[in-house]
């Protein structure tokens, strides 16, 4: 097995299109369409462009030569974007503080007409109390009168109690569409599994246990010239693949086993209790399942429809941060897509 070595990362930008020009193509797109250069505007068009994504590039066009920003946010919303996420919470978030803010002035509302009745029951107390001449006219005008003040003061309340169900039922619609929006930051749309962020987050709690990160390995699968495959056969086309690959892999995985789409045409594979030689033999099992089972249909006589994937391994022994960990399964991967023959490498083997 040939060693996988940093000089690998050479290869592996010539199998993909330099992030650099990936950010200038998005950045003269925005300037074309006059959109402000920020960063969840930079995420949204990324998705559209680099990910490839039909929809959201047809969302984008509809909304005409110079689209405004509340137009562009609502659809990084409707795709549940990651940088939108925090814009949907920071709504959220101002829309809980308007609604208390609301609340709070209801109930001072009430609590003024509370004390104008305890009032009005003190000055009657000492007006009964202080006239035993009083007349039953003047006694029933203040019983009236006093009357009046409490139907206020129930009416207040039962306004109050009816606006505070209806901001229950508010602040719970907001609970709920924050909690999806979470959910959305760490998950992929297409394939529904975890994304890298979910990935960077498991992986630092694996090394944050008392036990250590020890015995894991980390597999990282990339899909071969999938950009070639989307130019030639489609976004679509390309979509099903993915979530065709996606299911394959998740059937490979344990119930307390780790998988995550990380990139376009990458996923990443997180295995408990597994050394090397064990690690490997999954590595290998996967590639032998996804070439033997990931076929599509194809015109052209010389392409046989067949998938294939390049994989990288890397062992938590080897890592002493996740971010090292990360690394040393890219590096085997760069190995490995530079080296059609051996599309299977271990970091440091």
């Amino acid at each position: 097995m040939q060693n996988a070595s940093a000089n690998a990362l050479v290869p592996r930008e010539a199998a993909r299109p330099a992030p650099m020009a990936d950010i200038q193509k998005i950045a003269q797109h925005m300037a074309r369409l006059n959109v402000a250069a920020l960063p969840r505007n930079y995420e949204l068009f990324h998705e559209a462009i680099v990910g490839l994504n039909a929809g959201l590039a047809q969302d984008i066009a509809a909304l005409g030569p110079q689209p405004q920003q509340p137009m562009l946010d609502e659809l990084g919303l409707k795709y549940r974007l990651v940088g939108h996420c925090g814009l949907a919470g920071e709504t959220s978030r101002n829309e809980a503080s308007r609604m208390l803010r609301d609340v709070a002035e209801r109930l001072a509302e009430g609590l003024k007409h509370k004390n104008a009745f305890a009032r009005a029951c003190g000055t009657i107390l000492k007006s009964v109390s202080g006239h035993d001449d009083q007349s039953l006219a003047a006694f029933l005008g203040e019983v009236d009168y006093l009357t009046a003040s409490l139907s206020t003061v129930l009416a207040a309340e039962m306004e109050i109690g009816a606006r505070l169900q209806d901001d229950i039922k508010t602040l719970e619609t907001l609970e709920r569409g924050i909690s999806a929006m979470q959910s959305a930051a760490i998950a992929d749309r297409i394939t529904g599994l975890p994304n890298r962020i979910a990935l960077n987050r498991t992986i630092a709690d694996l090394y944050e246990r008392e036990e250590g990160a020890a015995g894991s390995a980390l597999i990282m699968v990339d899909i071969d010239n999938f950009t070639d495959l989307n130019n030639k056969y489609g976004t679509q086309a390309g979509n099903k693949l993915l979530k065709k690959l996606a299911g394959l892999l998740q059937k490979s995985v344990k119930k307390n086993d780790f998988i995550a789409r990380t990139e376009a045409d990458e996923f990443a594979l997180l295995f408990s209790n597994v050394g090397m030689q064990d690690a490997m033999t999954i590595a290998e099992r996967l590639r032998t399942s996804v070439e033997d089972n990931l076929v599509f249909a194809t015109s052209d006589k010389a392409d046989p429809g067949r998938l294939t994937i390049s994989i990288g391994v890397a062992l938590s022994t080897d890592a002493a941060t996740p971010g090292q960990l990360q690394a040393n399964a890219r590096v085997a991967l760069l190995a490995a897509q530079s080296n059609p023959r051996l599309p299977v490498q271990a970091f440091g083997r």
